[in-house]
């Protein structure tokens, strides 16, 4: 079964983009075959592994309008991942989802003709809780909510269970939610630790880790167009996330090898 996660956070800057990046990197070494999903106008996941969004002619954009098929705008990253790219022109695409048939349900449709080449499909959302969003709680089976480790990041976290809750009850019966994942997360601090303990009391919900270290690397690995895994390899950041994507495939009791996908074609990526 292919195991289909949305990282989801209304807000911004609590690492959504860079977990999928991580994450999905972490997955593909350990052997598994892996499609990332950007489904924020920004492009920041694009934009993350080497591709510029604005050179994009076929993206998630025209695959949730139904005029091209996933397989269509799939590309290869140099990680070795799969990546539905997103650009500028999703905001246009959003507008007129609004007042479309069957908008929630555009991404599942449009993700069940490739379902069968992965593993794990990672969706990166955009910081919104809008019908992109509600798209991709729609077409997942879990959600993982990557939170800074800081008082005023965890005030949101209500709206967003409140519209996992309304998706699960009335879209997507299978939802379930993963847990929290804590990022920029120092450790030598008090309120860091006292954070961490704040939300699983909170909100019930359970604490993925380990909690990812706050850390230079990962605003550096952006700019060369790869994961931390590839540009620090040996760094704790990286190795947390290894950690993380460990846990998944032994709480999924990991499948005994991974699909084959279709051949792709590759990015025109920097090196």
């Amino acid at each position: 079964m292919t195991t289909t996660i949305a990282v989801a956070n209304q807000k911004g800057g609590v690492a959504k983009t860079t977990t999928v990046v991580s994450l999905g990197a972490a997955l593909a070494e350990l052997g598994q075959r892996v499609l990332l999903v950007d489904i924020d106008p920004q492009g920041s996941l694009t934009f993350s592994l080497g591709i510029d969004p604005e050179d994009l002619e076929l993206t998630v954009a025209q695959v949730l309008l139904g005029t091209q098929l996933a397989d269509d705008a799939i590309v290869v990253t140099d990680d070795g991942m799969h990546l539905l790219p997103a650009n500028i022109t999703l905001t246009q695409a959003e507008e007129s989802l609004v007042g479309r048939t069957g908008r929630e349900q555009r991404l599942r449709v449009a993700l069940d003709k490739v379902v069968d080449d992965y593993d794990y499909i990672l969706i990166d959302c955009p910081p919104t809780l809008g019908v992109l969003t509600v798209g991709a709680l729609s077409a997942a089976q879990q959600v993982l909510i990557p939170l800074q480790a800081e008082t005023l990041s965890h005030r949101g976290v209500g709206q967003l269970l409140d519209t996992i809750h309304d998706v699960r009850q009335f879209i997507n019966p299978r939802l379930e939610i993963m847990g929290v994942l804590p990022t920029m997360y120092d450790g030598r601090t008090t309120h860091a630790r006292n954070v961490l303990e704040a939300i699983g009391e909170t909100y019930d919900l359970p604490v993925v880790l380990p909690p990812i270290p706050k850390t230079i690397r990962f605003a550096e690995a952006p700019a060369i167009g790869r994961s931390v895994l590839s540009t620090a390899k040996n760094h704790k950041g990286a190795d947390a996330y290894r950690e993380v994507a460990a846990g998944i495939l032994a709480a999924a009791g990991a499948a005994t090898g991974p699909k084959r996908a279709r051949s792709r074609k590759r990015s025109d990526s920097p090196d």
